[in-house]
């Protein structure tokens, strides 16, 4: 069962991530709708930190309330904005009612809860699901949109994340846990965001009957016949390096016998968590890539 635990904490923590195709959670009424478009938001919770990082951002004094994240640790611009949650806690209703918002963003599927409570509440919400580059780019339009700033200037930043030239075909598998093995296909952010970078995923077209969404679960035997140029090893949990060494397919691999293996953070590459992740895990994979 000790793998079932772990991949229910990588569920929970990679439903951290925010917006793909925003809804605003209000009555589907035609005067909500209109309201909407002529109002901006001028006092925003977010609950997730991506959705943080990006609205501080585009205008940080709508940003009201933020959750406790240990990647704002260091963020000096951030240290006077109320934590709303901590950690993988619920987040709390009363603090956010106190700050009095026009608007609370949350993560599809981890933040449900809370944000049906606080449309009971006629609190206006936002569900958010990032899961390509694609929809961080338009998470960020929605955004701006909503607080009524202009989204190019970090739309501009995003692109400089990315490489200028891409090398291709480079056969790459990432892997994020050992019981079982896991891997991204591509309708996850880690799978469309190497994809970026010119590396051929191998279990990109790959479907399986994993618990999370665009991962799919490997055999020892599929490893090693894949036996990929790179391997990318995500410290999503403690040793992961230390414990895929002790399988049996791992010295046979090319990209171990041609010491093309690297660890990654599990936020930038996983779980987008916020842009300086992003950039930083960007800038790693310029280095395999």
């Amino acid at each position: 069962m000790r793998w079932k635990s772990s991949v229910i904490a990588l569920l929970l923590t990679l439903l951290l991530c925010s917006c793909s195709t925003a809804k605003t959670q209000t009555s589907p009424t035609k005067s909500n709708i209109i309201t909407e478009q002529q109002t901006s938001a001028k006092r925003v919770v977010a609950l997730s930190s991506l959705a943080a990082d990006i609205i501080s951002q585009l205008d940080q004094t709508k940003l009201v309330g933020i959750p406790g994240s240990y990647l704002f640790k260091n963020e000096s611009r951030l240290q006077d904005i109320p934590r709303i949650s901590e950690g993988q806690n619920a987040p709390n209703l009363e603090k956010i009612v106190s700050l009095k918002p026009d608007l609370v963003i949350g993560a599809t599927g981890f933040s449900n809860v809370p944000l049906q409570k606080l449309q009971q509440l006629k609190i206006p919400t936002l569900s958010t699901k990032v899961n390509s580059w694609e929809s961080l780019e338009e998470l960020t339009k929605t955004l701006a949109k909503k607080i009524d700033v202009d989204p190019q200037p970090l739309l501009n930043r995003y692109k400089n994340f990315l490489p200028a030239n891409q090398k291709q075909n480079i056969s790459t598998l990432i892997l994020v846990s050992r019981q079982p093995i896991l891997t991204p296909n591509k309708y996850s952010w880690a799978g469309d965001l190497i994809s970026k970078f010119g590396a051929k995923n191998i279990a990109s077209e790959l479907q399986g009957n994993s618990p999370i969404g665009g991962y799919v679960t490997l055999s020892a035997e599929k490893v090693l016949e894949a036996n990929p140029d790179v391997l990318i090893i995500v410290n999503a949990e403690p040793n992961l390096l230390n414990s895929l060494k002790k399988e049996a397919f791992w010295q046979q691999l090319k990209a171990t016998k041609n010491n093309r293996v690297y660890v990654f953070d599990y936020y930038g590459l996983v779980n987008p968590g916020s842009l300086n992740a992003i950039e930083k895990a960007c800038q790693e994979l310029k280095k395999v890539f």
